[in-house]
């Protein structure tokens, strides 16, 4: 098996707490996205974009990849450039993780830390600029608005959830940073019938790294707010609490927006009649937030 094989075909899981009781008939499972060789769900839009771009001679030997990230992102492109023999420059907010910030440089990458108060705009807006001043010295995928970045999950994720619950999934529920998971995802699955649901912060100011509020964002170029059947919002307090039970109760140590995702599959799933099946992302694992609010307890 080749490296790049690695990415994808993750492990459907399904989730089972005390804190939430679910309706007769009713699951919820979750993608293990922490199972892809950069620990990311990211890795399947990275892989993406940087192949699309190889094949169409965008990427060329000697250019730097360049791109803002708020970690996973980053830390995908990273892994694929020191296997593919790129360099790598990434812009993230200096407020991102010790853990993502280390493990970027440990791939080789070089990190620019922007403003922490524009958050991943601030990141991107200088990305932008490095890329339009110096298009010769680097590729910028531009992740908010590479439609190889949804197509990933158009035609992976989505079609693993579909072969996974034998067709049986009704309800797809997830986050949005980029929305390259959400959008692609959704896409596909409504094709066949599923209802997609929106989870996002309850506030512009919150802890749920790597999700946008997307009222109070630049959106990504591609973010179509009416793939959403229905918006869920869920406060980095439930978002924590969910991390730290996954944890303890289902010996799942995932991210908190994994536990943002995960509370609101089952905020939906509580309200389902027999015979629903809501899927949900478990974007990545906590290791790289050990020093964050979320462990303190």
């Amino acid at each position: 098996m080749g490296f790049l094989e690695l990415i994808g075909n993750t492990p459907l899981l399904e989730i089972k707490t005390s804190g939430f009781k679910l309706p007769e008939g009713v699951g919820v499972y979750a993608k293990a996205e922490y199972f892809n060789p950069s620990g990311s769900v990211k890795d399947r839009a990275a892989k993406s974009m940087l192949l699309a771009a190889i094949k169409d001679g965008r990427l060329t030997k000697g250019k730097t990849i360049l791109d803002s990230t708020s970690g996973n992102t980053g830390i995908a492109y990273a892994m694929l450039g020191a296997a593919l023999g790129y360099g790598v420059e990434l812009c993230l907010p200096a407020n991102a993780s010790v853990e993502r910030k280390k493990i970027l440089r440990a791939y080789g990458a070089r990190v620019i830390e922007t403003d922490p108060l524009e958050s991943s705009d601030g990141a991107y807006l200088t990305a932008k600029d490095m890329a339009e001043k110096a298009p010769d010295k680097y590729f910028f995928p531009d992740q908010y608005n590479n439609d190889d970045n949804w197509r990933a999950h158009y035609d992976g994720t989505a079609e693993e959830i579909l072969r996974q619950t034998d067709k049986k999934v009704t309800h797809f529920i997830a986050g949005a940073g980029t929305s390259g998971t959400f959008t692609g995802t959704s896409k596909k699955l409504k094709e066949h019938g599923v209802k997609a649901v929106l989870m996002q912060p309850d506030s512009p100011f919150h802890g749920l790294e790597g999700m946008k509020h997307m009222e109070s964002t630049i959106k990504p170029g591609f973010f179509d707010i009416t793939l959403a059947d229905e918006v869920i919002e869920i406060s980095t307090e439930a978002a924590y609490a969910m991390t730290r039970r996954l944890a303890k109760e289902a010996g799942l140590f995932v991210g908190v927006s994994a536990g943002a995702n995960v509370h609101a599959a089952f905020e939906v799933a509580k309200n389902l009649p027999a015979g629903s099946l809501a899927v949900t992302i478990l974007c990545d694992n906590g290791y790289r937030y050990m020093t964050e609010p979320v462990w303190e307890d």
